[in-house]
């Protein structure tokens, strides 16, 4: 459960000092003087801090308060201040109904939102299915080729045990390996909330170019890799760095599609700023950006594929965000685009 801001306790201290405030005002004044409207910015204010029931009992308080005003206030003409009143009712219970709106439309965009990051996820194993079978086909070749070697080791007169023994070794360990692919693609597929914790930022770019290297090499795609040696660790959602990092390279592919093969290079680097933030970019020799608005290219929907649905790097920006980072689009000198992406690293209480 996440812990209460200190700052809340203050904040809603402040509202209740303000509606005293405002209660005060519109007692001692002439009833022409429609002091209650003011009550709707502390309804405002109390958006952010409130749930949907407790505003609904803070706009409760203020129209009670109001009617209270109305009854004590000595000045002024009697039909003025009802009229007055009236208005000022109507004003807090309108706003109420707004924000109480507003909150339910943003609570429907994060419900969507959530949808299509587990509609991303589908999609991006789908593209990388092939990747996927190769990446475990290697140690299930490797598990065959070293229990065939076993038999035979065993099959001797004297049987070669020390062999055999090496031989079932090499099986555990790429049963280990086949086992770790599978929970990385689980991990991908999940869609679950994110959980942040601290990880190697370098080993999620070598894990997720393995998953992608059946891809690469069908597309004749050669990448550079320029790892910091003394990167810290990131604190994020793992699997989610790991669909934007899969996202940025599947994008680098298409942009290079029509390039000859010898041209098609990508380059990977990380690096640490003095921030404290930890930086992947992802450079590529295709089509770049757009000359006008580059970051364009993060809005929903918005793509130059002609197959494309735009939601990849849309999706992308709203995880990095989610996550504390930022991400942004660059147009290299020597062409072509780079996306960068920038997370914080972790602190000492950020490990598990």
């Amino acid at each position: 459960m996440p812990s209460l801001s200190p700052r809340r306790p203050l904040a809603l201290l402040a509202l209740i000092v303000v509606m005293a405030a405002i209660f005060l005002l519109d007692t001692v004044t002439d009833y022409a003087v429609a002091a209650a409207c003011f009550y709707a910015a502390v309804i405002l204010a109390a958006s952010r801090l409130m749930a949907p029931r407790g505003l609904l009992i803070l706009a409760a308080a203020c129209i009670a308060l109001t009617g209270l005003s109305f009854f004590l206030t000595r000045f002024g003409t009697y039909r003025i201040g009802l009229v007055n009143s009236t208005i000022g009712m109507l004003v807090i219970g309108i706003t109420t109904w707004l924000v109480l709106k507003m909150e339910a439309a943003k609570a429907a965009v994060q419900e969507a939102q959530a949808r299509l990051l587990r509609v991303a996820r589908a999609s991006t194993v789908g593209e990388l299915t092939t990747s996927i079978a190769h990446e475990v086909n290697q140690p299930l070749a490797a598990i065959a080729s070293s229990a065939e070697a076993s038999q035979r080791w065993l099959a001797q007169s004297p049987p070669n045990v020390d062999k055999a023994l090496q031989a079932i070794a090499r099986i555990l360990s790429d049963a280990h390996r086949a086992s770790d692919v599978i929970a990385r693609i689980r991990g991908l597929t999940q869609g679950a909330a994110p959980e942040r914790r601290a990880f190697d930022l370098n080993l999620a770019v070598q894990d997720m170019l393995a998953l992608s290297r059946n891809e690469l090499d069908q597309h004749q795609v050669d990448v550079a890799l320029l790892l910091d040696a003394d990167l810290p660790p990131v604190f994020a959602d793992p699997v989610q760095v790991q669909q934007v990092i899969g996202n940025l390279l599947l994008n680098a592919v298409d942009a290079m599609a029509q390039l000859p093969p010898a041209e098609r290079r990508v380059a990977l680097a990380t690096a640490r700023d003095g921030r404290g933030q930890v930086s992947l970019s992802v450079r590529d020799r295709g089509v770049g950006l757009p000359s006008e608005q580059p970051d364009r290219v993060f809005d929903a929907f918005w793509t130059t594929k002609d197959h494309g649905l735009g939601l990849g790097l849309s999706l992308s920006r709203s995880m990095i965000e989610a996550n504390g980072g930022q991400i942004r689009a660059e147009r290299p000198a020597g062409g072509g685009a780079c996306f960068v992406f920038e997370l914080p690293a972790a602190g000492k209480d950020d490990h598990a």
